[in-house]
């Protein structure tokens, strides 16, 4: 693996360091987050089928399995946020956990923020934190609307 690369002048650059943000510095439709947080609680939803009950195996070249997704309430020092936990993420955010969200993203859902990790980012199960977790302020309950602004 290498450490350094090379940019397209020819100069070796050396891999970034990770800058952490805190859960209160997150908004809307912001993406490439790395964040240390603490599973508050996880809850399984069922996820819907298709209104026609025909599977989507049929329209796809390969069958593919029943996605889980899991509601997690997240959070750190500073506040708390819904994380949106699919398939193998769903087994890691266990209550007390304390995780590392590499790459996250904000997706709006109803006009609120859930945070989500992507095919292109990470969870990684990290040591406890020594860090209380922050339960008054849970930015996924502010509701936000997007208002255009003409010129």
């Amino acid at each position: 693996m290498a450490t350094a690369t090379a940019n397209s002048t020819g100069v070796a650059t050396g891999k970034r360091k990770p800058v952490f943000k805190k859960v209160d510095e997150l908004k809307p439709g912001t993406s490439g987050h790395t964040l240390t947080v603490t599973v508050v609680s996880s809850k399984t939803v069922k996820v819907a089928s298709k209104a026609n009950g025909r599977s989507s195996s049929v329209l796809m070249a390969r069958p593919t399995n029943p996605s889980r997704i899991a509601e997690c309430l997240v959070g750190d020092e500073t506040g708390t946020i819904v994380f949106t936990a699919r398939n193998d993420q769903v087994d890691m955010m266990k209550p007390g956990t304390t995780v590392i969200l590499r790459n996250a993203k904000i997706d709006m859902f109803k006009g609120t923020m859930r945070l989500a990790v992507d095919k292109w980012g990470r969870v990684e199960v990290t040591e406890p934190a020594n860090f209380e977790v922050k339960e008054d302020n849970n930015l996924s309950l502010v509701e936000y609307e997007l208002v255009n602004v003409e010129n």
